[in-house]
Order: C-alpha cells, then structure tokens, then sequence
C-alpha cells in the first residue's frame, strides 16, 4: 500500500466517519508498537470455519457456561501482568 493509496482512503472515508479515523490514525502515529502495526497491515483471513472448527468454539463456549473457563484477571496473573 502506498501512501497515495491511503490518502485515496482517507478520501473516501464518509463524513460522519472522519473524526474516528483521525482518532485511529493520531493512535497509530502515537503507539508505534510493532505488534499492533503488523496487526494492522496483516491481510484479512477470509479462509472460511470448518465444521471442526465450528465444533470446537462450540465446545469453548460451553466450558466458559459451565464456569470452566480461565478469567481474564487469572491469565493476565499467570504472566505476571
């Protein structure tokens, strides 16, 4: 993607849309955090769920009904975070 690309963007983005894209870009220049960029300039995976794949979040989302689950708080003390 160049730079005059992005200004394309930039240019179609819908008027009401303007102020938070300025919010997500003044973000990016503020937090040059290599993961989030990469993120960020990472292409869409469009590779569709297989039945095996649907199955499984399925199966996640019943432990986390049953209470099995790992909070959030409990995972961010494992790592000492």
């Amino acid at each position: 993607m160049t730079r005059e690309a992005v200004h394309k963007l930039v240019d179609a983005i819908p008027e009401n849309d303007v102020e938070c894209a300025a919010r997500l870009l003044e973000a990016l220049l503020r937090h040059r955090d290599p993961v989030l960029l990469s993120l960020l300039a990472a292409a869409y995976d469009d590779e569709p769920l297989t039945a095996e794949d649907e199955a499984a979040a399925l199966e996640g989302r019943k432990d986390i009904e049953r209470g099995e689950g790992i909070s959030h708080a409990e995972v961010m003390r494992e790592f000492g975070l």
